[in-house]
């Protein structure tokens, strides 16, 4: 055989090498937030050391190109499909058609409200929210106003971390009260926004609790503005938000484990494409989390 032969032979079968592994489809709801981008980095790492193929595809926080998305990789029959939804609802008739293809379906983070899910994989977020109640209940002493800054509507993430929150003061702490609470969608920007917003409308406030960093991290650049003594409590313990916990600024945010979530979804997908069985009912595999807080702080 002669040598150009022969490379074009070792070509050829490194190309089909690299066609037949397994492919695991990964839709994210935004890349435009520091936690999903740790949470994509881990799903990789996992993917590299499983020998799968990951394709990431990033939904923008557009729950109709995130149904578009998860079309796509059900066209492409990937093995198994990793959801992280930006609405809970609208991401069902997606995953319906991905069992209709029987592709295994994981939710990462935030759940679905309905089709056939093996895997869902994240904290408690309504445990968080509950840690963030009792947290500024001790902070205020019991008594004061708080504001909500909410995540995006209809996202489980929303929904649950808020209602943690908001049952544990209605149950254990019944002297603070939410005299405030609008959406930022999980984005900073918004949060600085509709922190303004609030700051006008509530002469007096004492702590603000948001549904994710993002949002605290510009509701905190809003107080600093306004000079008024008001506690900002976050969720996610993204890098900047333990920074500013750290300098003082920030005085608490719910740590979870976005790495974490990456790994342990890819590791199962790994199993159900190489064969495994998905579970008849969704089992639900949760990632610690703690109270990231600075003692130092008075």
């Amino acid at each position: 055989m002669r040598v150009r032969e022969l490379i074009a032979l070792v070509s050829l079968t490194l190309a089909g090498s690299a066609l037949a592994k397994d492919t695991v489809g990964l839709s994210v709801s935004t890349l435009n937030n520091p936690f999903f981008v740790t949470l994509r980095d881990g799903a990789k790492a996992a993917a590299d050391k499983a020998g799968l193929e990951l394709l990431v595809l990033d939904a923008q926080d557009k729950a109709d190109k995130q149904v578009s998305d998860i079309e796509d990789l059900t066209q492409k029959k990937v093995k198994v499909i990793l959801v992280n939804p930006t609405d809970a609802a609208a991401v069902v008739p997606a995953i319906k058609r991905a069992n209709a293809a029987k592709i295994p379906v994981i939710t990462v983070d935030r759940a679905a409200s309905g089709g056939k899910v093996a895997y869902h994989i994240a904290s408690d977020n309504v445990a968080g929210g509950r840690l963030a109640g009792e947290f500024v209940c001790k902070l205020l002493g019991g008594k004061g106003k708080v504001a909500e800054l909410e995540g995006i509507p209809g996202s489980s993430a929303a929904r649950d971390r808020g209602k943690g929150f908001n049952d544990y003061l209605k149950s254990k702490c019944t002297g603070v009260k939410v005299v405030a609470r609008q959406t930022a969608n999980f984005d900073r920007a918004q949060g600085l926004t509709v922190m303004e917003n609030i700051l006008q409308a509530q002469p007096a406030l004492d702590a603000v609790f948001a549904h994710n960093d993002e949002m605290a991290l510009g509701a905190l650049q809003a107080v600093k503005a306004s000079k008024r003594p008001i506690k900002v409590v976050g969720f996610d313990a993204t890098d900047d938000a333990v920074k500013a916990v750290d300098a003082c600024e920030l005085a608490a945010t719910v740590a979870q484990q976005p790495k974490e979530m990456g790994r342990l979804s890819v590791e199962k997908a790994a199993e159900l494409a190489k064969g495994g069985k998905a579970p008849e009912k969704t089992v639900f595999i949760p990632v610690a989390l703690k109270l990231v807080t600075n003692e130092k702080c008075k």
